[in-house]
């Protein structure tokens, strides 16, 4: 039996939490394929976020927006709270805590 061929390029190793990133200059921030099966995700349209930026902890309620060929989904930080905390493209911050809410 021929083995099925994967698309792509090999995605990041992070497979648990938590784990730092960089957001996008769109404002949005990526969530690894290998996280999101690890967490079992795959199938989550909306989810609860907690993360850390400059020692302080905000959580947020998203949607993930997946793309066509990967289990990969990605987020955008609300603005009001980008501005609330200052947070630019190219910052970094730590994911703690990711839950499915539908």
């Amino acid at each position: 039996m021929q083995e099925k061929k994967k698309r792509g390029v090999k995605g990041l190793n992070i497979t648990k939490l938590p784990y730092e990133v960089k957001v996008y200059m769109n404002n949005q921030v990526l969530i690894p394929a290998q996280l999101i099966r690890s967490l079992g995700l795959t199938d989550a349209t909306y989810s609860r976020i907690k993360f850390k930026y400059r020692d302080k902890t905000f959580e947020i309620e998203v949607k993930l927006l997946r793309t066509k060929y990967t289990d990969s989904r990605q987020f955008t930080i609300p603005k009001e709270i980008r501005t609330k905390i200052r947070l630019l493209p190219g910052n970094t911050i730590k994911i703690l805590d990711i839950q499915k809410i539908k």
